[in-house]
């Protein structure tokens, strides 16, 4: 590789930009220890000034404040360059001070004396009221922003958290989106932190200013006087001018800089830059205008008033609101209107039948824009999240979600039907949010009480500036499609026995004669139909047991089948084929299987009770009673220290105490010693029946 080549490679692209960091902090230190001629130091001041209106204009434009996350470094940069280039200036001021007002440049003498007027005392009056502007207002006020903004970004990120966790469990995103939000939060936290501290540096540096133009004065008047031997009023016009073009030429740019940091840190994030959130919000509404219009005219109307910037100004806005006015009515004339359609009565036919929907979102007048394409409805997109992590976790396809609109229902009310049949409804508001109390909270936020519609739990609607309060206080706040969605999740997840019909399984047998055909040719029909396939895959999922492992399934019929028909048979003999996956599924994580068994006396007799009807009638109605009383409060017990509630009692009771336990006690999960894997810990935490 020749030399030329090794400089190519080394100044090229990502390697060139990763040297631009070092190569800055070593010209800022070299700067402020080599000497710089005139020239040199026109460009850097230059140079200087550019970066602090790039720096400016890309802050208007930004859309929140992590769009422009290098902001704190560079603030720091930028300072530590205005530093060193005081440095420098003063060097030159003090060497080279007594040859005239051009000695260190052009920069700073169109500064000292073009600016100023070569008034030496209105340029101390200029730099002084500039230095109190950039230090007093703008730093101190974005230096406290940030630190505010901090406090209450880390106050929230636990609710913020939790937000995100409700919102994977509930399907609407996925692992990585997840993991993006939750890198997102603590970037913000991060970012205000360094705003909050990168504020200091520009303050700092006005007190700086101040004090270096208070040394090249003084050391001015020294050096011209005593080592040039210029009378007094020479050296001190020549080194006054210099030291407060200098100034000015650093304070200007730290004034830009200052003001960029407080646009950063004052906006609110939305997907608006700030130049458009001003024409969007400020400007536009023409009634504003109008009335700023009159009140400024009738005070150009009053004597001594300067007559004509007032009315000049009445009128401009006066006729800002009149084209405004005129465009608005112009837009809504020219707005589409929905055709009358007069048509022929019909006679009826098999096309009015219209098909019940299997899933089906009905939803209020005020819950269409939720909804509508036409008006980028986020209920859609998170709708099919919950149809996407459905499939992932359950292992089958769910039913599209029908959506229409119902006058019949309230403005802000919604139902959820299967089959057309009711199975769940609620109420939301749109543009507010939903503040669920999980049980943590730490106080309390206005708004209208409430519940949780999908599970129940207190909650409070909020409006959109009592957000980062709730989350901060312990509650998962979601918006309104969060909701709605959350609630079809759980009913989904509910009745997904229900939802497996016939053209589900098919589906389902047909991907699985892809990757092995001869297992499903063998099986169905030959072996077993395909509605007692629909049956035991309805059983488990009435158990909450999932069919992802559709192989396995199919590979236990498959082999019981030429001796047992029976679907609930069936069924058992596939949950002990599942068993490690059923186990997984109850405890992810957990080395030691905690459960609830049943006392030896209470077994003996549903044992009994078994062989005399193999249905549970035979079971006597005081047994029954003590047995639900007791499971209910065992189950209640396991959940208050954090525990699923499983019940593990022999093979043959398993189908019976899933039937009947499983509308008296819903939490409660029924497994039997067959179906736990031979490697599982196994602590019996209660007995059920002890004192029966």
């Amino acid at each position: 590789m020749t030399a030329m080549t090794k400089l190519t490679y080394l100044f090229s692209g990502a390697r060139a930009r990763s040297l631009a960091g070092p190569l800055l902090i070593f010209m800022i230190l070299g700067m402020m220890v080599l000497p710089l001629p005139a020239f040199l130091l026109d460009m850097m001041f230059t140079f200087n000034i550019a970066l602090s209106i790039m720096v400016l204009l890309v802050s208007i434009h930004t859309h929140k404040p992590l769009d422009f996350a290098v902001f704190p470094t560079v603030l720091l940069l930028s300072t530590l360059l205005r530093l060193s280039l005081n440095v420098a200036s003063t060097r030159v001021v003090l060497m080279q001070g007594h040859t005239g007002p051009d000695a260190a440049g052009k920069v700073i003498e169109a500064f000292g004396h073009y600016l100023v007027g070569g008034n030496y005392t209105v340029g101390i009056v200029v730099f002084v009221i500039l230095v109190v502007i950039n230090f007093i207002v703008i730093t101190k006020g974005a230096g406290r922003i940030a630190e505010v903004s901090a406090r209450f970004t880390l106050d929230a990120m636990p609710g913020k958290q939790m937000a995100i966790d409700a919102d994977l469990n509930a399907g609407l995103i996925g692992e990585e989106e997840a993991g993006r939000r939750r890198v997102s939060i603590a970037q913000e936290a991060e970012f205000y932190g360094s705003m909050d501290g990168a504020s200091k540096f520009v303050r700092g540096d006005a007190i700086a200013g101040i004090l270096i133009l208070f040394i090249n004065v003084v050391g001015g008047l020294v050096v011209g006087v005593l080592q040039h031997d210029l009378d007094l009023a020479t050296a001190a016009r020549n080194y006054t001018l210099l030291a407060i073009g200098d100034g000015l030429v650093a304070q200007i740019p730290a004034l830009i800089i200052s003001t960029a940091a407080g646009l950063v840190v004052s906006r609110v994030g939305t997907d608006e830059d700030i130049s458009t959130q001003l024409a969007g919000q400020l400007f536009s509404k023409p009634q504003v205008l109008a009335l700023t219009a009159a009140i400024i005219g009738l005070m150009g109307l009053i004597p001594g008033m300067p007559h004509i910037a007032f009315l000049l100004l009445a009128a401009l806005c006066g006729g800002g609101a009149y084209l405004m006015e005129q465009r608005r009515k112009r837009l809504v004339s020219q707005a589409p209107t929905a055709p009358v359609i007069q048509a022929e009565a019909q006679d009826a036919s098999w096309d009015d039948v219209m098909p019940v929907d299997i899933l089906g979102l009905e939803v209020g007048y005020r819950l269409i824009s939720l909804v509508d394409k036409t008006q980028d409805g986020e209920l859609l997109g998170r709708i099919k999240g919950v149809r996407k992590k459905f499939a992932q976790e359950v292992g089958y396809l769910p039913p599209t979600v029908h959506i229409r609109d119902n006058l019949e229902l309230r403005p802000n009310g919604y139902r959820i039907t299967l089959k057309g049949v009711n199975i769940g409804t609620g109420e939301v508001n749109v543009g507010q949010y939903l503040a669920i109390n999980p049980g943590i909270v730490s106080g309390n936020v206005p708004g209208l009480a409430t519940t949780d519609p999908a599970f129940g739990l207190p909650a409070v609607w909020i409006e959109a500036g009592q957000r980062e309060r709730a989350q901060s206080l312990g509650y998962t706040v979601v918006d309104a499609g969060t909701v709605v969605a959350t609630h079809l999740n759980h009913l989904v997840h509910s009745h997904a026995a229900e939802l497996l019909g016939r053209s589900e399984v098919q589906q389902l047998v047909d991907r699985l004669s892809k990757d092995s055909p001869k297992l499903v040719e063998d099986m169905i029909p030959k072996l077993l139909p395909l509605s007692t396939l629909q049956k035991v895959l309805q059983n488990l999922l009435e158990e909450k047991v999932h069919i992802r492992d559709m192989r396995s399934i199919v590979e236990t019929l498959a082999e019981h089948a030429s001796k047992v028909q029976d679907a609930h048979e069936l069924t058992a003999l596939v949950r002990i084929a599942l068993g490690r996956s059923i186990v997984q599924q109850i405890w992810p994580q957990a080395s030691e299987l905690q459960v609830m068994a049943l006392d030896s006396g209470l077994e003996r007799l549903l044992t009994q009770a078994l062989q005399a009807s193999p249905t549970g009638a035979g079971i006597e109605p005081g047994l029954a009673d003590t047995l639900i009383r007791e499971a209910a409060g065992a189950s209640q017990r396991q959940e208050q220290v954090g525990l699923v509630p499983v019940l593990l009692v022999p093979a043959p009771l398993r189908t019976l105490l899933a039937r009947f336990l499983r509308r008296a006690v819903p939490q409660l999960k029924i497994l039997s010693h067959a179906e736990v894997p031979d490697s599982s810990n196994i602590k019996v935490t209660s007995i059920l029946g002890a004192r029966a």
